[in-house]
């Protein structure tokens, strides 16, 4: 960045950082902190295991996001300093810090603006992503294989864990379908943004003609819910499978009969689990996230009536195609919901996906 440039950039970032502090409530946060240090200096705060964890968790997320803001509130001033210092004197290694400093300010700021995009209340859960390809075999088989790739990819970017819980090859490349829980602060409210149809052009590398195919995978996403949820499952309503669990999960999948697949007969709901160590484990794993697909769709139901009152058109659902990745005759990624588009395919089958992220999660928030 030139001069110039910073400048402009840093008075941007001064009006994002009035709206951050707005938002945060400094001063609740300082209390919250002290609260939580209170609550684990407590002699009995380990009686309860899962709850002293929350409780870690929760204070562990409040203080990042505390020292984020106060971070890039040096980090700023900081920049200001360079500026001051190039104006008193020329010098050329300050202006290539500079520029460099101020580049990685730029993505520091617009990933703590995504993270404060996160306000909805599971947003911060664990997700439950499920792929899915469509018609084609083995051309959208391995359309689902390359996305479960770049989700994976994406994962690994942001520090999060990924465990397999359902694995279904192929039936010659690619797989049938994929279930990953992706763990990890605010997962869910990332990814919520991935939901939908996924398209793919390119020249197919299973046609020998070397034709242009065109296939499409859905991707799912729910978040992980804890068991307390309130949704009533009816037991009469459930149809309960055991298969023998297979795939390349490697470690992570069991060659046993313990694989559990339920399926919710009223609204043809079905999940699976075959990653865990007992058909109980695999059974208890598939039914949260049953109980959290139904929650899922109760609040699209809702958002469905409340469209209508409003007398908007709102598709709401993953049956609609959201994005297509061109990797033939041209190169280009495009978000037909948000119009963002780049022509890096490789950065993004690689897991860049912040940008169509960001992007979603801020029409969606000013829509």
């Amino acid at each position: 960045m030139e001069q110039s440039e910073v400048r402009n950039f840093l008075e941007f970032v001064e009006k994002k950082l009035v709206n951050f502090r707005g938002s945060l409530d400094l001063e609740s946060m300082e209390r919250d902190i002290a609260e939580y240090n209170e609550m684990m200096a407590e002699p009995g705060f380990w009686d309860n295991t899962e709850k002293a964890q929350q409780t870690i968790n929760d204070a562990n997320a409040t203080k990042e996001k505390y020292n984020q803001f106060k971070d890039l509130e040096t980090k700023k001033e900081d920049l200001e300093v360079m500026l001051e210092m190039l104006n008193e004197e020329k010098d050329e290694a300050l202006e290539k810090e500079l520029s460099d400093t101020a580049i990685q300010f730029e993505k520091e700021v617009e990933e703590f603006e995504l993270q404060m995009l996160l306000s909805e209340p599971y947003d911060k859960n664990n997700a439950v992503l499920e792929i899915h390809p469509g018609a084609g075999g083995t051309e959208s088989q391995d359309w689902g294989s390359m996305l479960y790739r770049m989700y994976t990819r994406w994962s690994e970017k942001k520090g999060f864990k990924v465990e397999i819980v359902d694995y279904q090859d192929g039936d010659e490349a690619g797989i049938k379908s994929v279930t990953m829980l992706i763990k990890g602060h605010n997962a869910y409210g990332y990814l919520k943004a991935e939901k939908g149809v996924h398209r793919l052009v390119r020249i197919s590398p299973f046609d020998s003609a070397g034709r242009r195919h065109t296939s499409f995978a859905s991707v799912d996403v729910v978040p992980e819910i804890d068991e307390d949820i309130n949704i009533e499952v009816n037991s009469d309503d459930l149809k309960i499978d055991t298969y023998r669990a297979s795939g390349a999960g490697g470690q992570h999948i069991n060659k046993t009969d313990s694989a559990v697949r339920i399926t919710h007969i009223p609204t043809g709901v079905v999940t699976a689990s075959q990653a865990q160590r007992s058909q109980l484990q695999n059974k208890e794993q598939a039914m949260n996230m049953l109980k959290a697909k139904l929650y899922q769709l109760q609040i699209e139901e809702k958002e469905r009536e409340m469209a209508a009152i409003r007398g908007e058109q709102k598709e709401i659902g993953w049956g609609s195609q959201i994005r297509s990745y061109v990797f033939h005759p041209y190169s280009m990624v495009k978000d037909h919901r948000t119009n963002y588009e780049t022509g890096n395919v490789n950065n993004v089958m690689d897991g860049d996906l912040d940008p169509f992220i960001h992007a979603y999660l801020t029409s969606h928030i000013s829509s």
